[in-house]
């Protein structure tokens, strides 16, 4: 039927058939070019030889990769995936702007490190000899792992207050390093903090040290508080100097000294006067970190989390009201927080055994700067040799009892990862948090949890089980 048509189109109207068949066979034509084209240009985009050479081109999702050395020494440069990986190299694109008769002229340039361009050939500083290693280019071709951690756990600026007025309080400002330790059994746990607030007009921040001990079930606190330069954390922190209380990060080991009154219970019979002392360092594998992660929500707020030591060796002693305890041994952690904390609360827990550590959070930002049903969970999974998997797609459920947890679950998902976490709740610690309090001006309870979690997970090829003490955190309403 169609080929009739056509016929007596043509035979009737032959003028208008051969222009209207030209014109369709052009137009076929025109289209295949363009697909043709515009696949060679997709491949030329993705090509490594344009991009500096090599065989494989990591990128960041929104711009360029946070974290690079860490990914390069810590990542691609882990024991699981060294053998694989011939050479890397981190390159960096940018714009430069030259001035001609008044006139900028915008330039698109390229940098990166020579020796290691060449090792995965890029044709441009091949043959060019006089391209060498800057002393500088050192951090990257041979980094430091004392250097990556140090970067990681550095102190934050305050944003500057942005031109309209803020939905939150920007005087809830905090940043802190957190310890905590645990022996195998759980009688022995300690939780430290070093916190610094906002800085105030004449350039000095309030800052507080706090110690938490339970023995045997039988908790103790002890804090001290001081004064000190604002310049001074934004320049060397994480060393950080709180009266006679001091961080120090030399290499991967990080060193701490704690002098720290008793906080008064009230009773008739506190200890008003006694004290805890001592030396404590914990030691930070390579690979056991968790990179440096913020939520910015409107009009400048941020809450932002770094983990340098998921999973590291305690060692030291603290003499507690006359008596000395021996920390040797423990399982430790360091995480650091930073950002307004205004309504804000968040779960998080932690748990490690031989050679496997896990972590989970979720920040709840209040929902005058972004929607908290909207903020996803995370969950990160290291093995002996660096990351096993990574998940968003997190659900945290808690069951409480007389207004307490008492059972966490936790499940996780991803690509080639499936988690599950059930914590079983022994001991619970209630905290008045001023610092999280509402716009209402009302203070939540933080509640520091321990217990046994039971652990069941995929992470790659590997299939964990194990039981294991470990902790958590979460909030609850007066």
């Amino acid at each position: 039927m169609i080929v009739r048509v056509v016929l007596r189109s043509l035979a009737t109207r032959p003028l208008r058939t051969a222009v209207l068949a030209a014109g369709f066979g052009l137009a076929v034509a025109v289209m295949a070019e363009l697909l043709g084209v515009g696949e060679v240009i997709l491949e030329q985009a993705h090509s490594p030889a344009l991009r500096g050479g090599g065989d494989l081109v990591v990128a960041g999702t929104f711009g360029s990769v946070d974290s690079a050395r860490f990914v390069l020494a810590n990542v691609i440069g882990s024991e699981s995936w060294r053998g694989r990986v011939a050479a890397s190299s981190p390159s960096r694109r940018a714009t430069l702007y030259l001035i001609k008769s008044g006139a900028p002229v915008p330039v698109s340039v390229r940098g990166g490190i020579p020796s290691l361009e060449r090792a995965v050939g890029d044709p441009e500083v091949a043959g060019t000899a006089a391209w060498g290693d800057a002393p500088g280019d050192a951090v990257w071709s041979s980094p430091d792992q004392g250097d990556i951690l140090r970067a990681m756990d550095r102190f934050h600026p305050i944003p500057p207050p942005p031109s309209s007025p803020v939905a939150f309080d920007r005087r809830s400002w905090a940043e802190w390093l957190y310890f905590n330790g645990r022996s195998p059994d759980g009688q022995l746990r300690f939780y430290l903090t070093f916190m610094t607030g906002p800085p105030g007009d004449d350039g000095k921040r309030q800052a507080l040290v706090r110690l938490q001990v339970d023995r045997a079930r039988r908790t103790t606190n002890y804090s001290a508080t001081e004064t000190i330069d604002d310049r001074a954390v934004l320049q060397h922190a994480p060393d950080l100097d709180i009266g006679t209380n001091r961080v120090r990060l030399k290499g991967s080991r990080y060193q701490l000294t704690v002098a720290l009154a008793r906080e008064r219970t009230g009773s008739a019979g506190a200890l008003r006067y006694s004290q805890a002392r001592g030396e404590i360092t914990l030691d930070a594998p390579e690979g056991r970190s968790l990179p440096p992660a913020a939520i910015q929500g409107a009009e400048g707020w941020v809450s932002g989390y770094v983990a340098p030591v998921l999973s590291g060796t305690v060692h030291g002693s603290l003499t507690i009201d006359g008596e000395r305890v021996t920390l040797d041994g423990l399982a430790g952690y360091h995480d650091h927080n930073w950002g307004f904390w205004e309504g804000v609360r968040w779960q998080w827990g932690q748990v490690a055994s031989g050679d496997i550590s896990i972590i989970f959070g979720r920040v709840f930002p209040p929902a005058t700067v972004a929607d908290p049903d909207r903020v996803p969970g995370f969950l990160g999974v290291l093995g002996p040799n660096g990351p096993l998997g990574f998940s968003t797609s997190v659900d945290i459920e808690e069951q409480s009892d007389a207004g307490a947890p008492r059972r966490i679950t936790v499940h996780a998902n991803g690509e080639q990862l499936d988690v599950t976490l059930e914590l079983s709740v022994e001991d619970s610690v209630r905290t008045r948090m001023a610092l999280t309090r509402m716009s209402n001006r009302t203070a939540m309870d933080f509640l520091q949890l321990g217990g046994v979690y039971r652990v069941t997970a995929r992470a790659g090829t590997r299939d964990i089980q194990f039981t294991a003490r470990g902790s958590a955190e979460t909030f609850r309403n007066q």
